[in-house]
């Protein structure tokens, strides 16, 4: 893939404030490596919201676990700014991060965007966002924090979900808690038996539970690398799509393995 350059749309002033360019508006090795993996992430998610904003004139995004709203300013900037309609939110429980996102957003001009310092649960029932929203995203939302994103876009009825999950450690923790019980159970916990396999089988059956929540709820769920992200291990992008009818054979695989693993204290959290 070639090395990319500015485009003529974007924001020299953004990029110098999300470090993407130094200060003097240059592109060093480092900046142009960020600057590929911004151009490779809003490639998947482009053609989503193209095709929202073509059904509705309007579009709704929730980015959950925003942190300093990376995501959230580029994705106003290459495709929001110039469209006339459209709201961009940015949910985090961490306030300072929320007044530096709010101040950097006046300072842009950018008028349709929002940061929220609330919970999941306060995000869920909040007047200050509308009862449905068009896109949910998450990206690198630390352990249980894309669950939450997850039960967030479910109770929004989204239309598409994007997640890059990292720090699955919620399910490897109850693996190996359980994992003497489940050795007389059954001899797949020879998956798991060795701490270094304990971690890495629980992120990734963590994010198979995911993919089979969000089929059970009537999403069509792609997999696919988020190539482009080389410094990262989470590298895992999932894009689901509401399709409306939900699948039951998704929530019996999920309780299947959710009882062959002996992880059945999770139920409320993947099937509630």
């Amino acid at each position: 893939m070639s090395v990319p350059e500015i485009r003529p749309e974007q924001s020299v002033e953004l990029l110098k404030a999300l470090h993407i360019l130094t200060r003097d508006g240059k592109l060093n090795q480092d900046s142009r490596r960020k600057l590929k993996q911004v151009y490779h992430l809003f490639h998947f998610i482009e053609p989503l919201l193209e095709e929202v904003y073509a059904e509705k004139g309007d579009l709704t995004l929730a980015d959950h676990g925003a942190g300093k709203s990376y995501l959230g300013f580029i994705l106003y900037d290459l495709f929001l700014k110039a469209r006339p309609a459209g709201h961009i939110y940015g949910i985090e429980t961490r306030e300072e991060l929320v007044a530096k996102s709010r101040e950097l957003a006046e300072h842009l001009g950018f008028g349709r965007m929002s940061f929220l310092h609330l919970s999941v649960e306060e995000s869920i029932h909040s007047p200050a966002l509308p009862p449905q929203i068009d896109v949910v995203t998450a990206l690198h939302a630390c352990n249980t924090a894309t669950d939450d994103a997850i039960r967030f876009a479910l109770h929004k009825q989204a239309k598409f979900i994007v997640l890059v999950p990292c720090c699955q450690a919620e399910v490897a923790s109850v693996l190996n808690r359980h994992k003497n019980q489940s050795f007389g159970k059954t001899p797949l916990s020879e998956i798991w038996r060795h701490p270094i396999h304990t971690r890495e089988f629980g992120s990734q059956i963590t994010n198979v539970l995911r993919c089979l929540q969000l089929e059970a709820n009537g999403y069509q769920v792609t997999v696919t690398e988020l190539v482009g992200w080389e410094h990262s291990m989470k590298n895992e992008l999932i894009i689901a799509r509401r399709k409306g009818a939900s699948r039951k054979s998704a929530r019996d695989r999920l309780e299947q393995i959710l009882t062959e693993l002996n992880l059945e204290e999770l139920r409320e959290r993947f099937l509630a």
